[in-house]
């Protein structure tokens, strides 16, 4: 199982025993993720599934109040409950919708805790220093990321985004790969940083970041989210 639709909990079959297990072998995939230090993207999936739900409970308790109003579902993009006009309230479809809800409330609340641990230890080991001079826009540069335990130095470009939604103003991270560099003596950083200003003239005085893990981690699942919230948080700061 690939991951859980955003609408699960309101399209297809509406019966407990059906997305009870729809849901237990979603959460069952992300356990083992996490067990293989997979964090992403399940860890937003889970904090996507669990808000949607949060906002299907509120728009039920919403309803109870608007009558003849009932609720058709949650938009999944902007989690606006929507609703439809009605002379009759579908008792028995809310009812079981209510039980799924509340059946899954605490199993993504759950998973998502156990997420956010292993993201926790993880950190611990995952350390972040600048190259170099650092210029005074920092938007803009290159993050190298290095596992000494492989000698290896995966180079990117990075450019720091604003993006809103409906509840807060977002900062977060475009990257784009450029090379892998093998370690060497001749290889330092700095070397490296060199090199890039060099060959790519459009970033004249980069800013650039050295991301460095203690262990080997997932590239794309863990090591690189982690690394482009950590150099977020440093540019923003």
């Amino acid at each position: 199982m690939k991951s859980l639709e955003k609408d699960w909990l309101t399209t297809g079959l509406i019966d407990f025993e059906y997305k009870k297990y729809v849901l237990l072998a979603y959460l069952q995939q992300v356990k083992s993720n996490f067990k293989s230090k997979k964090l992403y993207p399940d860890l937003r999936d889970l904090q996507y599934h669990y808000d949607y739900s949060m906002y299907f409970k509120d728009g039920i308790n919403q309803m109870s109040v608007q009558f003849p109003k009932r609720i058709r579902g949650v938009n999944p993009e902007s989690l606006d409950v929507e609703y439809e006009f009605s002379n009759q309230p579908q008792s028995e479809y809310l009812s079981e919708i209510e039980s799924i809800m509340e059946y899954a409330l605490p199993r993504f609340k759950n998973a998502l805790h156990e997420g956010e641990q292993i993201v926790e230890e993880v950190q611990k080991d995952i350390h972040i220093a600048p190259i170099g001079i650092l210029p005074l826009y920092k938007n803009d540069g290159y993050l190298l990321l290095h596992e000494p335990i492989i000698h290896e130095t995966r180079v990117y470009q990075y450019n720091l985004t604003i993006f809103e939604n409906k509840h807060e103003r977002l900062r977060g991270l475009k990257t784009f790969y450029v090379e892998t560099i093998k370690k060497s003596a001749l290889s330092t950083f700095e070397n490296i940083k060199i090199d890039l200003v060099k060959r790519y003239k459009h970033l004249p005085n980069p800013a650039t970041y050295l991301v460095e893990s203690k262990y080997v981690l997932p590239l794309e699942e863990t090591f690189l989210p982690i690394a482009k919230k950590k150099v977020v948080e440093v540019v923003t700061n």
